[in-house]
């Protein structure tokens, strides 16, 4: 369901950034420890007014659904998202239920063909589909808001009660929110990027001390994990791999092995790292490679699995040449 009105638009397209910089959030390589301790938001003046707003946007957004929706089950929908849990709806519940609700939106906006009755629907069950669809959207700022004061907000604009900011104002809550998500997004890119870059060098460092570690002139290293026969490709070559991409603490971000299926591209459409370690690679063999940030994707990552000057370690096996 499309139902976000434009300030809650507006917002998200700033959370998502921001929730771009945390999810990509540096992990110690494999082996080292981490320490560290978790702090209590405090409400405050200005928290409290982006919460409203918030709560305001969100009202907005769901509008048509309201009179469908049991708050109950819609907050615990949204503290269940905040947790990083299953849904409370399996996927095949939640489509009958979505369907039926649209339905009856349809239905009470006279959209409906004359006589159609809109069906049944549980508001329990929209409480829980529409939660998790507003948790996961706010899950990347729930330390920001308080999310009492948020539903607060939408409970009373549900009721018909006057708002408590004029439109000016709301939207100078707002405006000032997103900068501020804006700017701790470029602080926590920038620290990330020093925190990958340091992290990058020390591994590299130790890496190429180990046997049978191999490193070029330009900082790639490789390790053969299977020697192959056939012959080696030229940049201007399609290849055909088999691969396996991770960062260093052993998350896997790309994997042609989990989706059961090669991938084939020209060799030199890829990062710098991938174009010169191939070259080097015949037809069977299957090679390790550690690429440095300045032979992947340097200081601006690649998505939210990939953050700024990350060192990654690929797994490649060179299937096939087409020219």
């Amino acid at each position: 369901m499309n139902l976000f009105a434009r300030g809650f638009a507006a917002l998200l397209v700033s959370v998502t950034a921001f929730a771009a910089t945390a999810a990509t959030k540096p992990k110690a390589p494999r082996g080292a420890s981490v320490s560290g301790s978790t702090q209590s938001a405090v409400t405050t003046p200005q928290r409290e007014k982006i919460s409203y707003v918030v709560g305001f946007d969100i009202a907005q957004s769901i509008a048509p659904v309201a009179p469908d929706l049991d708050m109950a089950a819609f907050e615990r929908a949204i503290r269940n998202a905040f947790a990083g849990q299953k849904p409370l709806l399996t996927e095949a519940q939640g489509k009958v239920v979505g369907q039926a609700l649209m339905q009856r939106i349809g239905t009470r906006k006279g959209q409906a063909p004359a006589g159609t009755k809109a069906p049944e629907v549980s508001r329990q069950d929209v409480g829980y589909l529409v939660g998790a669809d507003i948790g996961r959207s706010l899950a990347p700022i729930k330390d920001e808001v308080d999310l009492a004061l948020v539903l607060q907000s939408i409970s009373a604009s549900f009721a018909g009660r006057p708002a408590r900011m004029d439109e000016a104002t709301r939207n100078a809550v707002r405006e000032q929110f997103i900068r501020e998500l804006q700017a701790k997004q470029q602080a926590r890119a920038a620290a990330m990027a020093t925190t990958n870059q340091q992290q990058g060098s020390k591994f590299l460092a130790e890496n190429k001390a180990k046997t049978g570690v191999f490193t070029t002139p330009s900082g790639l290293q490789y390790m053969v994990l299977r020697q192959g026969a056939g012959i080696r490709p030229k940049p201007s070559d399609r290849v055909r791999v088999n691969y396996q991409g991770a960062l260093l603490d052993g998350t896997v971000f790309d994997s042609s092995y989990e989706r059961g299926q090669p991938v084939d591209f020209m060799l030199n459409q890829v990062i710098p790292g991938w174009t010169e370690g191939l070259a080097m690679m015949p037809v069977g063999a299957k090679y390790r490679f550690w690429i440095p940030s300045s032979l992947g994707y340097g200081e601006k990552g690649a998505g939210d699995r990939i953050g700024p000057n990350a060192t990654l370690v690929f797994d490649v096996e060179l299937l096939a040449i087409s020219q």
